[in-house]
Order: structure tokens, then C-alpha cells, then sequence
């Protein structure tokens, strides 16, 4: 549940709100047009009753009838159809909302290599870009696992020493902090725990940390956040690195 909430947007959480506010205006519109009508019957059937002598409207006048069960089911189930059709009209736009719009789940600008590297370095740590929900790890491995030479491959997800780890646990989905003192990734839900290239290192986490492609144009630097690049395997240690310091 963490993880889910962690990975709403703003503009998710803005068009949940919409369709609670416009499912409540709908509801008191329906039952707004339903008194009005009632009220309209009414008076229609008062001013009949003006026109004509007083013995002839009381022979005529009908009592007054409640709305029939028939024509509740048929009022609940027309209304009940509507709201369904906005709620997914609202809830496919806001779906396709961050394609539309440059954020998560679709092809991101993230700034130049220079000033992402130089970040790097300056705060010992992952260059985090929270719209995009990834980091970006500075990498200088080869993919290729030095205890077994096997060859996991980066291409696509590494560019120019650049790699983008998505920022979910692959655990159970909570965000996945990077600790400075340590320098791994720790999840604070349930201890998995990554190194400085997102490689499993303990925990419950089956795999490790997932990643997103990357490219690299005239020195500019975009991320692919529309399709997930699954991680490595538990096992898979294509760096040497042990926890450089207490844990988080």
C-alpha cells in the first residue's frame, strides 16, 4: 500500500478528487431534475383545476402518485450508467495524462550529462529525479558479473557512464531511498537492500532494482519511464562494492 501511494501523482490524486466532486453534482442534479419535475406536475395539474368549475376538477383530479418502482430502477440504473461513463472517461485521461503532458510513463528531459555528473560528485550520491521517479547512478561497469563472467547487458538502460534505476522496491513497491553512509539503496518497508548499481545485496526483494533506457543527444540526457527494463538477478555483482559505512 506504501509503495502504491508513494507512486500517485499529483495529477492523479487532482483527477480522483474531480470525480468524486462531479460524481456528488451529478447525484444532486438527478435528484434536482426529479423534484423539478414532480413540482412541474404539480402546478400543471393546479391550473387544470383553476380553468374548470369545482365540481368537474374534483371529478377529474387524480391523486397524487409517488414515482413508481419502474421508473426508479429506470431514473437509478440511466444515472447510474452516465456516472460510470465519466468516471472512466476521467480515469482513462488521467491514465494517459503523463504521456500527455512529459511526466511519468513517458519520455523525460532530464538536463545535461555535465551538470548531472557534476551533481553526482558534488553530493556523493545519485543525481534523483522525483517527476520521473528514477535516479541516476553514475556506472562505469560492464554488465558482466566478475565472479561468473556473465554478461547481464546494460545496453539501453547505460549511456555515457549514465544508468536510471526506477525508484520502486521490486519487493513490494515502496520508494527505495539511497542511504549516504552507507551507499546503497535501503527499502525502509522490509530491509531489502541494493548497492551503489542497484544490485540486490539482501533482503526479500527477488531481483534487483529495475531501470528505465536512457539516451544521450548532443549532450542532453532523456529517460524512457514508459517501459519498465526488468533488473538483474539476485547473485548478479558486476561491481565491487560493500557498505561503505553504517546503514540507514
Amino acid at each position: 500500500m506504501t509503495g502504491v501511494l508513494a507512486d500517485l501523482s499529483a495529477a492523479t490524486i487532482s483527477a480522483i478528487a474531480i470525480i468524486a466532486v462531479i460524481n456528488v453534482f451529478l447525484i444532486t442534479l438527478v435528484l434536482s431534475a426529479g423534484r423539478a419535475r414532480k413540482a412541474d406536475k404539480e402546478a400543471e395539474r393546479a391550473g387544470v383545476a383553476d380553468s374548470i368549475p369545482e365540481e368537474a376538477a374534483a371529478a377529474i383530479a387524480k391523486p397524487k402518485k409517488s414515482m413508481s418502482r419502474r421508473e426508479f430502477f429506470r431514473i437509478a440504473w440511466l444515472s447510474s450508467l452516465g456516472l460510470f461513463a465519466l468516471d472512466f472517461g476521467v480515469a482513462t485521461l488521467a491514465y494517459l495524462w503523463p504521456n500527455l503532458k512529459g511526466g511519468f510513463g513517458s519520455k523525460i528531459e532530464v538536463g545535461t550529462v555535465a551538470d548531472i555528473k557534476a551533481a553526482i560528485q558534488a553530493g556523493n550520491q545519485p543525481f534523483y529525479y522525483g517527476a520521473g521517479r528514477f535516479y541516476i547512478i553514475s556506472y562505469d561497469g560492464s554488465g558482466t558479473d566478475e565472479a561468473t563472467g556473465t554478461d547481464y547487458g546494460v545496453e539501453g538502460v547505460l549511456a555515457e557512464g549514465l544508468m536510471p534505476l526506477y525508484q520502486r522496491c521490486v519487493h513490494l513497491g515502496c520508494r527505495v531511498p539511497f542511504c549516504s553512509t552507507s551507499q546503497w539503496f535501503e527499502c525502509p518497508c522490509h530491509g531489502s537492500k541494493y548497492n551503489g548499481a542497484g544490485e540486490f545485496q539482501a533482503g526479500p526483494a527477488p531481483r534487483g532494482m529495475d531501470r528505465f533506457k536512457i539516451e544521450v543527444s548532443g549532450g542532453n540526457v532523456s529517460v524512457d519511464t514508459s517501459t519498465v527494463i526488468v533488473g538483474p538477478p539476485r547473485g548478479t555483482k558486476t561491481i565491487d562494492q560493500p557498505p561503505e559505512g553504517p546503514f540507514c
